[in-house]
């Protein structure tokens, strides 16, 4: 598997994370995996990376990075964001605390995530070549530009926690696995969208190549054949790990993969930040056929992605 890429870093106030330990501060817990599902039920096995240890203190996490190209405002907020697209169930359980204040859980952040589905296409860009070669996304049942799937927020309760109910993403050309973050603050819920406020991070979660590759092997994901970028080639990821956005996993099932993964993180943020999705360098421009919506006005351009991908 090889590796080409797109996307940089960009400039932040104070944006950090942990993952799988004690976020501890101001009479706050969050107290690893187990303890963040402990809402769930079922047999679970540790799938856990390894980098992904556990830590008692708020960790400094890599500035925020780029948006993308596929970026779209109006998300729906909602818990389920599949809409029927299929591939490997992934929750994801996200909590934001507040690095300004001792990582005190930030009530009412509206967590946004955005990503590819098992082929690597995104709503709202569906004629966008994900590169390799894949089925047409029309195969999948979704033919509509103005789809939204695997798009959404969830507004953090008291304890600062989203819980989201997804896919394992797949991948598209330059990119490694991945999904983009976004936490606001400041607005609200209105008509069943988030309106308002500002951004205070943009971020992108990432998978363990290992687990990531199990997966790819299983169906729909195997239809899609090319080159896989790793996390080791990848432009935006930088190595660091869980505060570098690595996520903690655990398999349903040890010995069957199809039956899905739980993914935690913790974002602590500064509140008062305001971030605007902005970022040099590469974006992940796809490949060919452009995307026929409309992508961010400072999506990076293929010159960009080009030099930034030769000094990667």
């Amino acid at each position: 598997m090889t590796g080409n890429h797109g996307n940089s870093s960009i400039t932040r106030r104070r944006a950090l994370a942990v993952t799988g330990g004690t976020v501890a501060a101001g009479g706050l817990a969050v107290t690893g995996y187990q303890s963040a599902f402990a809402d769930t039920t079922g047999t679970t096995e540790a799938t856990a990376t390894a980098s992904a240890t556990a830590t008692d203190a708020c960790m400094t996490l890599m500035s925020s990075v780029t948006e993308g190209p596929y970026y779209l405002d109006g998300a729906l907020v909602r818990k389920d964001i599949t809409e029927g697209k299929s591939g490997v169930p992934l929750t994801l359980r996200l909590t934001v605390v507040d690095a300004t204040d001792g990582c005190t859980p930030v009530k009412g952040a509206a967590v946004e995530i955005w990503h590819c589905d098992a082929w690597g296409y995104y709503s709202g860009y569906t004629t966008a070549n994900p590169g390799g070669s894949a089925p047409a996304e029309s195969e999948d049942g979704s033919t509509a530009n103005d789809a939204t799937y695997l798009r959404g927020y969830q507004i953090a309760n008291a304890n600062g926690v989203v819980k989201f109910e997804t896919i394992f993403p797949g991948w598209y050309t330059p990119r490694t696995c991945h999904i983009h973050v976004k936490v606001h603050t400041g607005g609200e819920k209105e008509d069943g969208t988030y309106e308002g406020g500002k951004v205070n991070y943009t971020g992108q979660l990432f998978f363990d190549d290992t687990i990531a590759e199990e997966i790819f092997a299983l169906d729909p994901y195997s239809r899609h054949s090319g080159s896989y970028t790793t996390l080791d080639n990848d432009m935006v990821y930088d190595g660091g790990g869980a505060s570098s956005g690595l996520l903690t996993l655990k398999a349903v099932h040890k010995a069957d993969p199809s039956k899905g993964y739980k993914g935690s993180l913790s974002l602590a943020v500064d509140p008062d930040a305001e971030n605007t999705g902005a970022g040099s360098g590469g974006g992940g421009t796809p490949p060919s056929g452009g995307p026929t919506g409309a992508p961010p006005s400072d999506a990076p351009s293929e010159s960009a992605s080009a030099s930034a991908a030769a000094s990667s």
